[in-house]
């Protein structure tokens, strides 16, 4: 493509600000660039905001999601089947008395013994109302004290306990099979210490991210991770799921942000492992067995994590491919073109967009011109404005002329910014609003990432829509089907299908969800039975009585 046609694709503007809006009210101001062969006279930059614009972002689970999905499923009077539906209570569990809610009482109070049916159903079902246990009690201690004392207690009468943050999972790790205690750390909200040297922040589990990721750009540095979910999700949550996110590709997994962590174990024992040293190799670094063990083997109650600093400089492209090898070639390029500031890149396929326009409300398609099969949003964060546009928009202009992009656009402003995470994150909650959906997250290389898509198309046929997307950038796809209902045979259409080819691929059958109850049965697909026999003993020797979190992360089998 001739360098003036594509240069003409980036020169679309996406609408005006609402009435009366300025620049300026959004803390954003305008750049003038000079140079006659920049795509754009005028770049709307984000200043000293590190994507504020997420401020602007409806996360997956608001409280309109989380009660149209129940009433979806409440009409549907659905019954979900899969291996994990089978498990049988273990009877070696106590049953709730009412000696038990008095000695709760005694440490908690009054208010932190929740027996009311309606909150307890809250907490008992999550946010896509496809798992709901049968607890009839929920704990809101408000320190790791209380905690360790409810865990001293519980594991003395062998009643089973499940840890909950802000319930924003998708595989059923956070509420109940049965009647466990449901002990919710939202009451655990301090922020204990910021480094503003280092970046280092200490807090308590309970925080909600979104609230801490406000905290610490006000200090002038953000949250290492950036989740859809980020206005309910817990922090503590996100230590124990290993939670990936939107800035993986830039600042990677939690194992290497978080520096410390508080721990209650399953018998009260509270395990201080709170460092803030970026460095200490003496003996086992433990705090890694809990992060991502979905609180199977303690609670987290304190975190102590490394923030980056926050850089002036955002800039965010939505663009179209018209296949997967251009995406493919276009995630290369983009790694060798913008290198040290690329800081997002995620895809959509078609069915997506389409998904996205019908089911979410104020957003619009950023390329209505022609459908593509395939959309990729780029973010860079930088702190050279001029440097980081320009840089940008020379990579565009080149992946046009060499055939990987069909189309694109840079945000202008901040609504346009917006509309395009927009776009990427109410997916999910688009895909609630069909019915019924089957969510599989799923880590694979990413030359064979499609294909699981295009081969599960096959299977479903018509009898539901298959979509792909997710981080490209990361090789985690999340594969969803959704139905106007759950029924056995879509099912079958669906497992073990899903595991077996991703398992043939050396892949993950989870990236960064967890197993969850969902599949704690099929870790086998991704963990030799070595591996998993050692995660079982790990297991056995932290908590004897299995009373934290159970059925969930490991097969019933090896416990």
């Amino acid at each position: 493509m001739a360098r003036r046609a594509a240069a003409g694709l980036l020169r679309r503007h996406l609408g005006p600000l609402a009435a009366g809006e300025t620049l300026q009210a959004r803390g954003m101001y305008p750049k003038q660039y000079g140079a006659a062969n920049h795509a754009f006279s005028r770049f709307y930059s984000i200043q000293g905001q590190q994507r504020s614009l997420y401020g602007f972002r409806t996360n997956v689970e608001t409280d309109d999601t989380q009660q149209s999905a129940r009433m979806n499923f409440e009409v549907q009077k659905r019954s979900f089947s899969s291996a994990a539906a089978h498990v049988q209570r273990n009877p070696a569990y106590s049953v709730l008395n009412s000696d038990d809610v008095s000695y709760f009482k005694s440490i908690l109070g009054e208010s932190g013994v929740v027996q009311d049916e309606d909150r307890v159903a809250v907490a008992n079902m999550d946010w896509m109302g496809k798992y709901k246990g049968s607890s009839q009690l929920l704990l809101l201690p408000k320190s790791t004290a209380e905690v360790s004392k409810i865990l001293s207690y519980c594991n003395s009468r062998r009643l089973a306990v499940v840890p909950q943050g802000g319930n924003t999972g998708l595989v059923g790790g956070s509420v109940p099979v049965y009647d466990e205690v449901i002990i919710s750390l939202g009451g655990m909200d301090k922020i204990i210490t910021f480094d503003n040297v280092n970046g280092i922040l200490t807090c308590e589990a309970g925080c909600v991210l979104e609230n801490l990721s406000s905290y610490v750009e006000n200090k002038g540095f953000i949250m290492p991770l950036d989740l859809g979910a980020k206005g309910s999700c817990h922090i503590g949550g996100n230590i124990s799921t290993n939670a990936g996110g939107l800035r993986f590709i830039r600042y990677g997994s939690l194992h290497g942000s978080v520096l410390g962590l508080e721990v209650v174990l399953a018998d009260g024992t509270v395990l201080d492992m709170l460092t803030t040293l970026r460095k200490d190799n003496t003996g086992y670094d433990l705090k890694h067995l809990f992060i991502g063990s979905e609180g199977s083997l303690g609670i987290v109650t304190k975190i102590a994590i490394l923030t980056p600093a926050k850089l002036p400089s955002t800039n965010v492209a939505f663009l179209s491919c018209n296949d997967y090898i251009s995406c493919q070639k276009l995630l290369l390029a983009a790694r060798r073109s913008l290198g040290e500031i690329l800081s997002a890149f995620e895809f959509m396929d078609r069915h997506c967009i389409n998904l996205a326009m019908k089911y979410l409300e104020g957003v619009h398609n950023p390329l209505p011109v022609s459908p593509y099969n395939f959309y990729v949003l780029i973010e860079t964060t930088g702190s050279d404005e001029s440097y980081d546009k320009a840089k940008l928009e020379a990579f565009l202009l080149r992946s046009m002329e060499d055939g990987l992009v069909a189309d694109g656009v840079i945000a202008q402003d901040i609504s346009q910014a917006s509309n395009f995470w927009r776009i990427r994150e109410g997916i999910s909650e688009a895909s609630v609003k069909v019915g019924a959906v089957y969510k599989y997250d799923l880590s694979i290389p990413v030359e064979k990432l499609y294909d699981i898509v295009e081969e599960m198309r096959s299977r479903v046929g018509d009898m539901g829509q298959v979509l792909g997307y997710g981080h490209l950038g990361d090789g985690n796809l999340h594969l969803n089907i959704l139905s106007t209902k759950y029924s056995d045979k879509m099912l079958a259409q669906i497992e073990p299908f899903v595991y077996e080819w991703t398992s043939k691929q050396r892949g993950s059958i989870s990236a960064e969800h967890g197993l969850g109850l969902m599949k704690a049965e099929k870790i086998h697909y991704s963990k030799s039975s070595e591996a998993v026999q050692l995660m079982a003993s790990i297991k056995k020797l932290l908590d004897p009585n299995s009373i934290l979190n159970p059925y969930k992360v490991l097969p019933q089998s090896v416990l």
